[in-house]
């Protein structure tokens, strides 16, 4: 059983995959795309899930601090009905309120240069929300 985390952006996707065993999130890439075209980056994920084998997705949910739903998580929306248009396997929206910030100090906190967090911070994002709901699952 694996099972694929991502943060969906308006021109990134942080992808991230979990052990075989649903315990352990690592961060995989971050894929990069034309500004909105989330038919390129659905194409994608559809590949990867493919040749992967993965048995599940997790899609972060951003949603505004006090609960509500705003653009970027109608975005999230519109994007798991596209994946689920295409593929056969649980897509699980999952608040990812503030993991974006908590990426950003995890980075800092281990001293990586400003270009280089900002070319992993999907990436890390999507980890950090993999493995929130890989522990809430235990």
């Amino acid at each position: 059983m694996k099972v694929l985390g991502l943060d969906l952006g308006n021109r990134t996707i942080g992808i991230a995959i979990s052990d075989k065993l649903g315990f352990l999130a690592r961060p995989v890439e971050t894929y990069r795309f034309d500004d909105r075209d989330f038919p390129a980056a659905k194409n994608y994920i559809v590949q990867f899930v493919e040749e992967s084998h993965i048995t599940e997705i997790v899609l972060g949910y951003p949603k505004n601090m006090d609960g509500s739903v705003g653009e970027q998580g109608q975005i999230s929306e519109r994007f798991k009905k596209l994946l689920e248009d295409e593929l056969d396997i649980p897509i699980i929206l999952w608040d990812e309120r503030l993991t974006s910030k908590m990426a950003s100090s995890m980075m800092k906190e281990q001293k990586l240069q400003r270009k280089k967090r900002k070319q992993t911070i999907d990436t890390m994002a999507a980890t950090i929300i993999l493995q929130g709901y890989l522990d809430r699952r235990k």
